[in-house]
């Protein structure tokens, strides 16, 4: 007797369960390469709870941000002699919270990474891609602008276009996704020729695919790795540009607690009060630092070259 054909239903039920499979799989193998970086779901591990305390702030901070309190100027942190429970890591030279500063200062800091890395990703990819699909003239344009960008200093480069702008933490945010803009648009160029030339992308023009849908659904999937490992690592720069231009005043003003701000309203006391300067100080180290291992094992986990060996 002959088998009943399978019906259209069932055919593409089951190729919906292979795919789901195939992801399931994947995400599998993924985690097993990336939690073998013991420093990599160290600094997952933190990353996630700076990400908690960001989203809970209100709730986890035992101040408000900007709240003063006139009879507690430079209170030292708890386990100083002149401490109190009431400030555990002390108060700043006008009596807020340090505590509570620093809380909130984990949802700009977050926010200016999310914010810089989208717009110098999603810019960069499509330049990028435009770059390296259609070559000639409008490749050498377009790599000659990127090269002069490159050209400067990023922090220098940055600093200028916040003056030119005006200070504030949206300019500076600008500012540094124009920075980081060609990274994301070289390494997305290099990634498309590399592609371009393979046999699928050449099956798929002759089947009639057309030039967007070509870049965009047959070309930069494949070139999504490298771009997850920098859009990583460039969160932690951002964070660090982002600092570095509050500190010297070109980024965020005060009172906003944002933790390069801080450090600038701390200078003065540096000598005599020194969980001013050092605990926002040790908020970027130790938050930057678990982006980097972050990023790390990503492209450990990403590459195929690393994973074989």
């Amino acid at each position: 007797m002959s088998e009943t054909p399978t019906s259209g239903p069932d055919l593409a039920e089951k190729s919906l369960d292979t795919r789901k499979t195939n992801r399931l799989a994947l995400l599998a193998e993924f985690w097993r390469y990336f939690s073998e970086n013991r420093g990599a779901v160290i600094g997952l591990c933190f990353f996630v709870f700076i990400c908690l305390i960001a989203i809970f702030a209100s709730i986890v901070a035992p101040h408000g941000a900007t709240e003063q309190f006139r009879d507690a100027f430079l209170t030292p942190p708890v386990w100083e002699e002149g401490g109190t429970w009431k400030f555990i890591l002390g108060t700043d030279a006008v009596g807020r919270c340090m505590l509570s500063r620093l809380i909130y200062g984990a949802q700009y800091s977050l926010f200016v990474g999310c914010i810089v890395v989208s717009l110098a990703l999603v810019i960069g990819v499509i330049v990028g891609l435009f770059a390296g699909f259609v070559g000639g003239k409008t490749d050498t344009i377009i790599m000659r602008a990127m090269d002069i960008i490159l050209a400067f200093p990023a922090l220098l480069l940055a600093l200028a276009l916040v003056a030119i702008l005006g200070p504030s933490l949206t300019n500076a945010m600008i500012a540094i996704a124009i920075v980081q803009q060609p990274h994301y648009v070289r390494l997305t160029r290099a990634a498309v020729m590399g592609e371009r030339t393979k046999d699928y992308v050449t099956a798929a023009r002759v089947s009639g695919v057309g030039p967007a849908r070509l870049m965009f659904r047959t070309i930069l999937p494949n070139c999504l790795a490298p771009l997850i490992v920098q859009a990583a690592l460039s969160f932690s720069t951002a964070i660090l540009d982002a600092a570095a231009l509050g500190f010297l005043g070109m980024g965020a003003q005060p009172p906003t607690p944002e933790w390069g701000t801080m450090l600038a309203e701390a200078r003065e006391f540096i000598l005599r009060a020194w969980w001013v300067v050092t605990l926002p100080g040790i908020a970027i180290l130790v938050t930057v630092l678990s982006i980097n291992l972050m990023g790390d094992g990503l492209r450990d986990a990403l590459d195929p070259k690393l994973r074989r060996s």
